[in-house]
């Protein structure tokens, strides 16, 4: 008896076992049949965009697109002499990067000799007089990166102030949508929207540029104060309630102090995106980079928008290593030397495309 009960118990969980395999199989087949439709939808969706742009009705003319790339990336033919008989080659055709470098250090984009001598001379004066003038070292390249920082600078304070304050954990629902809408409405016009509603006040000037970057910034690094506030842990909060502490020692020692690292992290991934707000800023005449590389556009001079280009490029990539390295030693991962920085940076981009 106790046999036939143990071979009814051992059927009935291998028939579990069967049942449960099958819901497996079945759920996947479920998702992969979603996963085909969502392709599907994707893919359509792709295809009706591309043809409520134009694409399957233009003609492009990849011919003189290709021949015009040689305004952009000038061509010059190196030990020509050594293929004189050869029929057909003429040389090594390399990019004349000299082409580059002579716009670049005419027009002063990334360094103003002239700046430098002046700070060499007298560096006090020079840092401290009627202007500050640590930006005007980097020649344009500095305007650029001055309105990235001063307006990031500029927009923190109220960033915080919002961002704070939009948190349910703070101002009590619906009170904080207050501050959510505002941060919402702000988002929704493009910096370079709020460029042309500041042009009446500032002109076409950096300032307006500022200004713009200022009021983007609210809105942007408030938002992401907001959702770091959301996931902070309760215990810190719940032990000072139990000590009697203030609503205000609450909110800073017991909230912001959980995410103080997460905000600068923020910030300063909020001033990388600034600078390149900075050069776009710049083509409708806010000065920097931005308005060389548009002046250069109007000459129809390819070749020198291809230096400025390079130059934008330099720019972006050395705030880019700046934040990342201060996020990290925020982190508090080992500090990397300047040298292993450097030559180092092929190897890490193997290493993250490889992941």
């Amino acid at each position: 008896m106790s046999s036939e009960t143990t071979d009814s118990a051992d059927d009935r969980t291998s028939h579990r076992i069967v049942e449960r395999l099958e819901h497996i199989q079945q759920t996947r087949r479920v998702r992969i049949m979603w996963g085909l439709a969502l392709v599907c939808v994707v893919g359509f969706l792709f295809v009706q965009a591309l043809s409520a742009v134009g694409f399957f009705t233009e003609a492009y003319n990849w011919d003189h697109f290709l021949e015009s790339l040689r305004d952009f990336f000038p061509i010059t033919v190196y030990f020509s002499k050594y293929f004189a008989g050869v029929s057909g080659i003429d040389g090594i055709p390399f990019i004349d990067f000299g082409q580059y470098w002579a716009f670049i250090s005419e027009e002063n984009l990334v360094f103003d000799p002239d700046s430098f001598k002046t700070f060499v001379s007298n560096p006090i004066a020079f840092l401290f007089g009627n202007s500050f003038g640590i930006f005007s070292l980097f020649g344009e390249a500095g305007i650029t990166l001055a309105v990235g920082f001063a307006g990031t600078i500029l927009g923190f304070p109220l960033a915080l102030l919002f961002g704070v304050l939009g948190s349910e954990r703070v101002t009590p629902f619906p009170f904080n949508f207050l501050f959510r809408g505002t941060m919402s409405a702000i988002r929704s016009i493009p910096a370079l929207v709020w460029a042309l509603i500041y042009i009446p006040l500032a002109s076409f000037t950096p300032l307006a540029a500022l200004l713009a970057v200022g009021t983007d910034t609210i809105g942007n690094l408030g938002r992401l104060f907001t959702d770091e506030l959301e996931e902070i842990e309760d215990g810190p909060i719940e032990a000072m309630e139990t000590t009697g502490a203030s609503r205000p020692q609450i909110i800073v020692f017991g909230m912001l102090s959980q995410v103080r690292t997460s905000f600068i992290a923020w910030t300063l991934y909020i001033f990388e995106i600034n600078v390149r707000a900075a050069v776009s800023l710049g083509i409708i005449g806010a000065g920097g980079l931005g308005e060389v590389l548009d002046v250069q556009q109007g000459l129809l001079q390819f070749t020198n928008m291809m230096a400025t280009l390079l130059c934008i490029f330099l720019l972006i990539i050395s705030v880019e290593l700046f934040s990342q390295r201060t996020r990290a030693w925020l982190r508090g991962d080992e500090p990397m030397d300047l040298r292993e920085l450097v030559l180092g940076l092929p190897r890490r981009l193997v290493e993250s495309l490889a992941r």
